[in-house]
Protein backbone atom coordinates (compact mmCIF):
# COMPACT_ATOMS: atom_id res chain seq x y z
CA UNK A 1 0.00 0.00 0.00
CA UNK A 2 1.30 3.47 -1.09
CA UNK A 3 1.69 6.32 2.01
CA UNK A 4 0.77 9.97 1.03
CA UNK A 5 4.39 10.79 -0.17
CA UNK A 6 4.49 7.43 -2.63
CA UNK A 7 0.79 8.35 -3.80
CA UNK A 8 1.62 12.11 -4.50
CA UNK A 9 5.19 11.44 -6.26
CA UNK A 10 3.17 8.74 -8.50
CA UNK A 11 0.36 11.54 -9.13
CA UNK A 12 3.09 13.69 -10.26
CA UNK A 13 5.59 10.56 -12.47
CA UNK A 14 1.71 10.21 -14.36
CA UNK A 15 1.06 13.72 -14.85
CA UNK A 16 4.52 14.01 -16.04
CA UNK A 17 4.47 11.23 -17.89
CA UNK A 18 0.76 12.57 -19.87
CA UNK A 19 2.53 15.68 -20.61
CA UNK A 20 5.49 14.18 -22.41
CA UNK A 21 2.89 12.55 -24.26
CA UNK A 22 0.77 15.43 -25.06
CA UNK A 23 4.08 17.10 -26.17
CA UNK A 24 4.70 14.21 -28.36
CA UNK A 25 1.80 14.50 -30.45
CA UNK A 26 0.33 10.98 -28.86
CA UNK A 27 -3.52 12.54 -29.17
CA UNK A 28 -2.70 12.76 -33.05
CA UNK A 29 -2.25 9.22 -33.89
CA UNK A 30 -5.14 6.80 -35.06
CA UNK A 31 -5.00 3.61 -33.34
CA UNK A 32 -7.78 1.29 -32.57
CA UNK A 33 -10.35 2.74 -30.13
CA UNK A 34 -9.27 6.13 -31.11
CA UNK A 35 -6.06 7.42 -30.65
CA UNK A 36 -2.62 6.60 -29.36
CA UNK A 37 -3.21 8.13 -26.75
CA UNK A 38 -6.52 7.03 -25.20
CA UNK A 39 -5.09 3.71 -26.01
CA UNK A 40 -1.84 4.64 -23.52
CA UNK A 41 -4.11 5.64 -21.04
CA UNK A 42 -6.86 2.51 -21.12
CA UNK A 43 -3.33 0.38 -20.54
CA UNK A 44 -2.48 2.52 -17.48
CA UNK A 45 -6.16 1.63 -16.47
CA UNK A 46 -5.71 -1.81 -16.64
CA UNK A 47 -2.29 -2.54 -14.93
CA UNK A 48 -3.64 0.02 -12.08
CA UNK A 49 -6.72 -2.75 -12.34
CA UNK A 50 -3.98 -5.71 -11.87
CA UNK A 51 -1.98 -4.05 -9.04
CA UNK A 52 0.70 -3.72 -10.73
CA UNK A 53 3.24 -1.41 -9.28
CA UNK A 54 3.46 2.17 -10.13
CA UNK A 55 6.43 1.57 -12.25
CA UNK A 56 5.15 -0.69 -14.54
CA UNK A 57 1.71 1.16 -14.31
CA UNK A 58 4.21 4.31 -16.31
CA UNK A 59 5.63 1.81 -18.42
CA UNK A 60 2.27 1.23 -19.75
CA UNK A 61 1.15 4.82 -20.04
CA UNK A 62 4.39 5.35 -22.26
CA UNK A 63 5.12 1.96 -23.59
CA UNK A 64 4.66 3.01 -27.34
CA UNK A 65 7.17 5.93 -26.33
CA UNK A 66 9.67 4.75 -28.74
CA UNK A 67 7.77 2.52 -31.21
CA UNK A 68 7.41 -1.77 -30.60
CA UNK A 69 8.36 -4.30 -33.16
CA UNK A 70 4.49 -4.08 -33.62
CA UNK A 71 4.34 -0.43 -34.33
CA UNK A 72 6.46 1.25 -36.10
CA UNK A 73 6.13 5.49 -35.23
CA UNK A 74 8.33 6.38 -32.60
CA UNK A 75 7.12 9.22 -30.48
CA UNK A 76 10.77 9.93 -28.88
CA UNK A 77 14.17 9.19 -30.75
CA UNK A 78 16.03 6.71 -28.79
CA UNK A 79 18.78 9.42 -28.30
CA UNK A 80 16.54 11.48 -26.05
CA UNK A 81 15.39 8.65 -23.56
CA UNK A 82 16.86 11.12 -20.88
CA UNK A 83 14.06 13.10 -21.45
CA UNK A 84 11.27 10.28 -20.96
CA UNK A 85 13.54 9.18 -18.11
CA UNK A 86 13.23 12.99 -16.24
CA UNK A 87 9.79 12.35 -16.93
CA UNK A 88 9.06 8.57 -15.82
CA UNK A 89 11.91 8.31 -13.51
CA UNK A 90 14.61 5.64 -14.08
CA UNK A 91 12.52 2.20 -13.64
CA UNK A 92 9.77 3.05 -15.41
CA UNK A 93 11.61 4.46 -18.87
CA UNK A 94 13.66 1.19 -18.63
CA UNK A 95 10.74 -0.89 -18.97
CA UNK A 96 9.50 1.28 -21.39
CA UNK A 97 12.86 0.59 -23.57
CA UNK A 98 12.69 -2.85 -22.80
CA UNK A 99 9.21 -3.47 -24.54
CA UNK A 100 9.81 -1.48 -27.26
CA UNK A 101 13.71 -3.17 -27.71
CA UNK A 102 11.63 -7.20 -27.93
CA UNK A 103 12.12 -8.78 -31.58
CA UNK A 104 9.41 -10.82 -31.04
CA UNK A 105 9.80 -13.33 -33.76
CA UNK A 106 13.21 -14.29 -32.02
CA UNK A 107 12.14 -13.32 -28.54
CA UNK A 108 8.40 -14.46 -27.99
CA UNK A 109 8.75 -18.47 -28.61
CA UNK A 110 11.76 -18.61 -25.40
CA UNK A 111 10.35 -16.79 -22.88
CA UNK A 112 9.11 -19.25 -20.66
CA UNK A 113 11.41 -22.05 -21.25
CA UNK A 114 14.63 -23.19 -19.59
CA UNK A 115 16.44 -21.00 -21.12
CA UNK A 116 14.55 -17.71 -22.25
CA UNK A 117 16.73 -15.45 -24.48
CA UNK A 118 15.81 -11.78 -25.27
CA UNK A 119 16.95 -10.24 -28.46
CA UNK A 120 17.10 -6.49 -28.28
CA UNK A 121 15.78 -5.49 -32.05
CA UNK A 122 17.59 -2.02 -31.58
CA UNK A 123 21.16 -3.42 -30.76
CA UNK A 124 21.09 -7.01 -32.38
CA UNK A 125 22.16 -8.30 -28.40
CA UNK A 126 20.28 -11.22 -26.94
CA UNK A 127 20.58 -11.95 -23.19
CA UNK A 128 18.58 -13.80 -20.55
CA UNK A 129 16.65 -11.19 -18.86
CA UNK A 130 15.67 -11.63 -14.83
CA UNK A 131 12.57 -13.35 -13.73
CA UNK A 132 11.08 -10.11 -12.35
CA UNK A 133 11.53 -8.14 -16.16
CA UNK A 134 9.84 -11.14 -18.30
CA UNK A 135 6.87 -11.08 -15.93
CA UNK A 136 6.64 -7.03 -16.03
CA UNK A 137 7.14 -8.02 -19.39
CA UNK A 138 4.23 -10.61 -19.64
CA UNK A 139 1.89 -8.06 -17.58
CA UNK A 140 2.44 -5.78 -19.85
CA UNK A 141 2.10 -7.26 -23.33
CA UNK A 142 -1.08 -8.59 -21.83
CA UNK A 143 -2.88 -5.37 -21.01
CA UNK A 144 -2.11 -3.90 -24.21
CA UNK A 145 -3.05 -7.04 -26.25
CA UNK A 146 -6.46 -6.98 -24.35
CA UNK A 147 -6.80 -3.67 -24.93
CA UNK A 148 -6.79 -4.40 -28.82
CA UNK A 149 -8.84 -7.23 -28.80
CA UNK A 150 -11.73 -5.34 -26.40
CA UNK A 151 -12.19 -2.23 -29.22
CA UNK A 152 -11.43 -3.82 -32.36
CA UNK A 153 -13.19 -6.42 -33.56
CA UNK A 154 -11.45 -6.88 -36.56
CA UNK A 155 -8.48 -7.36 -35.03
CA UNK A 156 -10.09 -10.42 -33.03
CA UNK A 157 -10.95 -11.73 -36.06
CA UNK A 158 -7.81 -11.41 -37.92
CA UNK A 159 -5.06 -12.45 -34.55
CA UNK A 160 -6.90 -13.52 -32.17
CA UNK A 161 -5.91 -17.12 -32.62
CA UNK A 162 -1.91 -16.20 -32.47
CA UNK A 163 -3.25 -13.63 -29.55
CA UNK A 164 -4.80 -16.43 -27.44
CA UNK A 165 -1.48 -19.22 -28.59
CA UNK A 166 0.49 -15.95 -27.39
CA UNK A 167 -1.12 -15.25 -24.00
CA UNK A 168 -1.49 -18.74 -23.18
CA UNK A 169 2.38 -19.30 -23.73
CA UNK A 170 2.72 -15.98 -21.16
CA UNK A 171 0.32 -17.66 -18.59
CA UNK A 172 3.08 -18.78 -16.76
CA UNK A 173 4.18 -15.28 -16.14
CA UNK A 174 1.21 -13.68 -15.18
CA UNK A 175 -0.63 -12.11 -12.74
CA UNK A 176 -3.74 -13.79 -11.76
CA UNK A 177 -6.03 -10.73 -12.35
CA UNK A 178 -4.20 -10.81 -15.44
CA UNK A 179 -5.22 -14.62 -16.08
CA UNK A 180 -8.72 -14.01 -15.67
CA UNK A 181 -8.52 -11.06 -17.85
CA UNK A 182 -7.16 -13.38 -20.46
CA UNK A 183 -9.86 -15.80 -19.82
CA UNK A 184 -12.78 -13.37 -20.17
CA UNK A 185 -12.05 -11.07 -23.27
CA UNK A 186 -10.28 -14.86 -24.91
CA UNK A 187 -12.94 -17.23 -24.08
CA UNK A 188 -10.68 -18.97 -21.71
CA UNK A 189 -7.76 -21.16 -22.99
CA UNK A 190 -5.15 -18.31 -21.77
CA UNK A 191 -6.54 -19.15 -18.23
CA UNK A 192 -5.56 -22.43 -18.64
CA UNK A 193 -2.01 -24.07 -19.08
CA UNK A 194 -1.24 -25.76 -21.93
CA UNK A 195 1.52 -26.49 -24.19
CA UNK A 196 1.27 -24.10 -27.35
CA UNK A 197 2.59 -23.42 -30.32
CA UNK A 198 4.81 -20.53 -30.62
CA UNK A 199 3.17 -17.29 -31.81
CA UNK A 200 3.69 -15.42 -34.55
CA UNK A 201 4.35 -11.28 -33.77
CA UNK A 202 1.72 -9.91 -32.78
CA UNK A 203 0.69 -6.23 -35.07
CA UNK A 204 0.02 -4.19 -32.16
CA UNK A 205 2.06 -1.73 -29.92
Amino acid sequence: MLDATDATDTADAARAARQLLLDLGAETLDHPGGTLLAHLERVHRQLAHWNARPALRLAGLCHALYGTDGFAPALLPLDRRAQATAALGPEAESLVYFYASCDRRASYPTLTGRSPCFRDRFTGRAFVPSRRRLEDFAELTAANELDIARVDSDFRARSGADLLRLLTRLRPLLSPAARQDCETVLGGAAGQPRTAPAPRPSPSP
